[in-house]
């Protein structure tokens, strides 16, 4: 009984430390995000929201 019982484990413990693998793994996927333009990423949404603003308008004018 108590083979059966250390392969249990061992199968356990395998398991566990594929699981751990490829949890490291997913957290190591995310891309390293460099050199970003903050002030384009601020007209951009400020250009949006003027768009969205002036099509609103014309859409209560008609």
């Amino acid at each position: 009984m108590a083979v059966t019982r250390l392969e249990r484990k061992v199968k356990r413990n395998r398991r566990n430390a594929q699981k751990r693998q490829i949890r490291i793994k997913n957290l190591l996927k995310k891309p390293v995000i460099k050199n970003v333009d903050i002030e384009a990423i601020k007209a951009s949404f400020a250009n949006k929201t003027v768009e969205k603003k002036g099509k609103k308008s014309v859409a209560s004018e008609e």
